[in-house]
């Protein structure tokens, strides 16, 4: 498995344990793609339903991993 398969692994195993240790080793930079590219998977047609729910669990569990205050990736 290569690292970029691992971290789509991680952030799409609706495991928020999983997403959330994976979440803590990126970049602001690609903090900022991901959420960019999870926010398209959950809204944009040509998701299947399986990976809308993941996207959304991905979502879920940054979210509430975030410091109260914290608005930004």
């Amino acid at each position: 498995m290569n690292d970029l398969e691992g971290l789509w692994d991680n952030l799409l195993s609706r495991d928020p344990e999983r997403i959330r240790r994976q979440w803590r080793d990126l970049s602001a930079e690609e903090r900022q793609a991901i959420l960019d590219h999870l926010a398209r998977m959950v809204s944009e047609e040509g998701w299947l339903p399986m990976q809308r729910v993941s996207a959304q669990a991905a979502l879920d569990a940054i979210e509430t991993h975030k410091p109260p205050g914290d608005t930004g990736p």
